[in-house]
C-alpha cells in the first residue's frame, strides 16, 4: 500500500506548440458552412486548454461567414478598416472599424473586453522571406499526403464530363449536380441556400443541367423532374 509515485520517475516529453492558420474563412464557409463552424467550434472549446492557437482570417466579414457560434469561441479579435458600420459590429460587436486610417490601422479586442486602438508596423518582403527562412530550417515538413490524393473512386463526376477543366466554375458546377443528384431535388431556391450564390447563378446552372438533359423542365408548378439517380446515373 506504498504509494511509489514519489519514487518514480516519469517521463516527460514536452510537447510542440500547435498554430492552426485559416487564411481565408469565406471559401470554407462557402463550400461547406455547417460542418466548418462545428469543427471550429469544437477545436476552440478544447485548444484553451490544449495550448492550441487558433487565428481565423477573411476579407468578407459578414454573418454567414462570421457566425455567432464562431463569434462566441473567439473571444479575441483584431480588425482593420472595413467599408461600413455593419461589418464593425459584425467583428467587434460594435462600430468603429470603418473609421480606421488603412496602412496598419486597427483595433484589438482582448477578450471580449474594450476595445484598444493599436497600429501594426510596415513588414518588408525581405523581413517576411527572413522570418519564413528561419522557420524552414526549424526542420523538414511532414506534410499530409491524405489532403491531396484523389478517393479511390476519382471522386464525382458526371459522364463525357471533362474532368481536366478544374475551374470554379467546373468545380461549381459539378457540386450542383451532385447536390441535385443526392437530393432528387432541382429547385434553384434550394440550390442557392445549398451553394450559398446569387439566385441567377443557381438559376444559370438549373438551364445548364437542364440543356445536358440532366434535369427535365418545369411543368404547370414549376417543379422539375431529376433524370439521375442518386450516383448519377441516367434512369
Amino acid at each position: 500500500g506504498q504509494p511509489i509515485y514519489e519514487e518514480e520517475q516519469l517521463d516527460f516529453q514536452p510537447l510542440p506548440q500547435i498554430v492552426v492558420v485559416v487564411d481565408e474563412l469565406a471559401d470554407l464557409m462557402m463550400t461547406a458552412g455547417k460542418e466548418v463552424e462545428f469543427l471550429i467550434q469544437r477545436l476552440a472549446q478544447k485548444a484553451r486548454a490544449a495550448g492550441i492557437h487558433l487565428i481565423l482570417a477573411t476579407q468578407r466579414p459578414s454573418v454567414d461567414v462570421i457566425t455567432g457560434v464562431i463569434k462566441a469561441n473567439l473571444p479575441t479579435r483584431i480588425s482593420f478598416f472595413v467599408t461600413s458600420k455593419i461589418d464593425s459590429r459584425t467583428i467587434l460587436g460594435e462600430q468603429g472599424a470603418e473609421q480606421l486610417l488603412g496602412k496598419g490601422d486597427m483595433l484589438y479586442m482582448a477578450g471580449g473586453k474594450g476595445l484598444i486602438r493599436v497600429h501594426g508596423p510596415f513588414v518588408s518582403d525581405d523581413e517576411v522571406r527572413a522570418v519564413a527562412d528561419h522557420w524552414r530550417a526549424q526542420g523538414s515538413p511532414d506534410y499530409i499526403s491524405a489532403v491531396t490524393e484523389e478517393p479511390e473512386d476519382g471522386g464525382f463526376a458526371l459522364d463525357g464530363a471533362d474532368l481536366g477543366d478544374d475551374s470554379p466554375d467546373a468545380r461549381l458546377y459539378r457540386k450542383a449536380c451532385q447536390l441535385v443528384f443526392e437530393n432528387q431535388k432541382a429547385s434553384t431556391s434550394w440550390l442557392q441556400r445549398q451553394l450559398r450564390i446569387g439566385y441567377n447563378s443557381a438559376a444559370r446552372l438549373i438551364e445548364r443541367m437542364e440543356d445536358e438533359g440532366l434535369v427535365g423542365a418545369p411543368n404547370h408548378v414549376g417543379r422539375r423532374e431529376v433524370l439521375r439517380d442518386e450516383a448519377g446515373n441516367p434512369l
